[in-house]
Order: C-alpha cells, then sequence, then structure tokens
C-alpha cells in the first residue's frame, strides 16, 4: 500500500486533471458544507456567485502561473536527484523521512513566505488583495494577486533545493495544502472543541479566520497553511472568538471595492501614501 501512494504521487504531476479533481472537489465539498453549517453571516456586495466569479479569476491566474512554475519543480527535483543534493540526500533518508522532510520543508516555505509579505511594505501591496476579501469562504483560499503567487512559487522552488525533496513528498504536499486551503476558509462552523484540538497540529478553520480579522495584530497572526505548529513555535499564534471577527482591512485598500477586479489588479502597482 505504501509503495502504491508512492507510486501515485510520484507521477501525479503527469496527471493534470487528477490533480485538478483535488482542488475542485475540495472546493465544491466545502461549498455545500457552507450552506449547511455556516461560521459567520456573509454579505455579498450582489451574492455568492458574483463574489465567487470576482476570486475565481485570481484562481485561473494563480493555476496558469503555477503550471509553469511546475515546469520548474519538476526540473528542480530531477536535479537534486540526479546530483544527490539537499537534505534528503545528505541524511540517507528513507522514503518515509524523505516524505515528512520535504512535507515539513514546503510547509515552513508556506508559514516563511506568509510572514515576509507581511512584514515588507512592498510585497504587503500584493498580499492584501488576499486579506481584501470582505466575506471570507472557500473561494477566497486561492485569491492571490499574481505578484503574491510568484513569490509563493519561488520560496517554493528555494525549498525544494533545499530539502532535496522527491516529486512524490512535493505532490503530497502540494494535495495537502490544496485540501488544507478550501477547509480553512471555508465558512464553515465546527464544534468548538473539535477546531480547538485540531488547532494543535493542523490550521483550522477559525484558527486562520483569525488571520482574516481587520484588524492589526490579529491579521498579522497565523500564517501557517497546513501545519500550526509553526506559528506556536515562532510565536505568532492568537486566539480570537470568531464572535468577534470582522473580514477585511482597516486600512490601505477600501472595503467597499473588494470585488472591483480592476482596481484589484492595479493596486499593487499604484502610488499610495
Amino acid at each position: 500500500m505504501w509503495d502504491n501512494l508512492i507510486n501515485y504521487f510520484s507521477t501525479l504531476e503527469q496527471r493534470p486533471l487528477e490533480r485538478m479533481a483535488f482542488l475542485v472537489g475540495g472546493m465544491l465539498i466545502f461549498w455545500i458544507l457552507e450552506g449547511a453549517i455556516p461560521l459567520l453571516p456573509m454579505h455579498y456586495k450582489k451574492n455568492k456567485w458574483r463574489h465567487a466569479a470576482v476570486n475565481f479569476v485570481f484562481t485561473v491566474l494563480h493555476l496558469v502561473l503555477h503550471t509553469g512554475i511546475a515546469v520548474l519543480i519538476v526540473m528542480l527535483a530531477d536535479w537534486c536527484y540526479r546530483e544527490q543534493f539537499g537534505m534528503v540526500y545528505w541524511w540517507h533518508a528513507s522514503v518515509a523521512a524523505s516524505v515528512v522532510t520535504g512535507v515539513l520543508a514546503l510547509d515552513f516555505s508556506s508559514w516563511l513566505v506568509h510572514l515576509v509579505m507581511h512584514k515588507n511594505r512592498f510585497l504587503w501591496k500584493f498580499h492584501l488583495i488576499h486579506h481584501s476579501d470582505n466575506n471570507v469562504d472557500v473561494t477566497t483560499g486561492l485569491r492571490h494577486h499574481p505578484g503574491d503567487s510568484l513569490l509563493r512559487g519561488v520560496f517554493f522552488l528555494l525549498f525544494i533545493f533545499i530539502a532535496g525533496a522527491p516529486m512524490y513528498s512535493v505532490m503530497i504536499y502540494q494535495t495537502l495544502v490544496v485540501l488544507s486551503t478550501a477547509f480553512t476558509h471555508a465558512n464553515i462552523k465546527l464544534p468548538a472543541a473539535l477546531d480547538r484540538t485540531l488547532s494543535y497540529v493542523l490550521v483550522s478553520p477559525n484558527m486562520h479566520k483569525v488571520h482574516h480579522h481587520w484588524k492589526q495584530p490579529y491579521t498579522d497572526s497565523n500564517y501557517g497553511a497546513v501545519f500550526s505548529f509553526w506559528d506556536r513555535m515562532l510565536r505568532t499564534f492568537k486566539k480570537l472568538d470568531h464572535s468577534e471577527i470582522i473580514y477585511g482591512l482597516d486600512q490601505y485598500y477600501p472595503n467597499e471595492k473588494d470585488e472591483n477586479l480592476g482596481m484589484l489588479m492595479k493596486y499593487p502597482f499604484e502610488r499610495h501614501k
């Protein structure tokens, strides 16, 4: 069974329709659950479909950009294997250890690039497009400006290089992060005890919703993508009851324009005070 799993993920990059099925399937499941067990009332500018359409444009741009980056990922993973470069090769790691090393390294890259985008004023202008959404739901997960997506790709490649992550560990992580992104952004209400228990290891919906609270310093917390222990270890973890959460931004971008696609695309390139 283990060998079958590794073989499956080793070649998953060559089957884009199956990869897309994880993305679409995850979003569809949580889209349905949002209607059944909503966490917060949504106040869409027009309706949920209009909101989803705006976010879907960013999703498509994100996927197109990362299709190009995927070619570099395959080339880099193959180079690491040929040259025996990276932690998994220096440590002579087993297959299981290579999976763990690759997944943890790539999840730390997600945490780190997220932190960097919040702390750097120039990069924040790209990332705040994600935070400008006043109605965080499952479609918000891939609402990233292309500049934001590109930087994520650069960090991803850097940590594949450092870890020497084989393709099977890369594809396992990418599958995990796609499902986690849908789960943590979905407007779903879990039992408080379950959400709290999950948050000790995984990023839970309530934990990530704190990150989308309009007011800093809550915005500058809970950067994790799949695992929550980076935030706990590095002291960027914060709690806030979901009843107190208000989405959007307290400055930078007008909240009433959060579905204005043209303004969202142009904002990072304009001069702002």
